[in-house]
């Protein structure tokens, strides 16, 4: 049962990284301005963009532990950093950068105590 709530969390925080790189390739102009209003330089765009997609790569092939841990890593800090971002500017997007963090976590936690280290309760 773990192994199954470990997939659909990481399945929706996939979902999540694809559709937000997906948006940064395909409504540039409209991310250039959101980027512009939080105060990051547009020049990121496309490779958060493509380190996005390799993010998720790694998280759903498990084909290395050592990227895995990057990718988690990787996604924390960019979750953080909008939050940031997203607080200081007052625009309302905290929410979803929470939400981001809360399946982050729960992805992280769960990938331990179904395939790691972490031992259940």
């Amino acid at each position: 049962m773990l192994k199954i709530i470990f997939w659909v969390i990481t399945g929706l925080l996939s979902a999540l990284m694809l559709m937000s790189a997906g948006m940064y390739f395909f409504r540039y102009p409209e991310v250039v301005k959101a980027f512009t209003a939080l105060g990051y330089p547009a020049y990121l765009i496309y490779p958060l963009a493509t380190a996005k997609i390799l993010g998720v790569v790694a998280l759903l092939t498990r084909a290395s532990v050592w990227l895995k841990e990057w990718a988690y890593a990787g996604f924390f800090f960019d979750f953080a950093l909008a939050a940031t971002a997203h607080t200081v500017a007052l625009d309302g997007g905290l929410v979803t950068s929470l939400v981001a963090i809360g399946l982050l976590l729960a992805s992280y936690v769960l990938d331990k105590m179904v395939f790691g280290t972490l031992k259940q309760a």
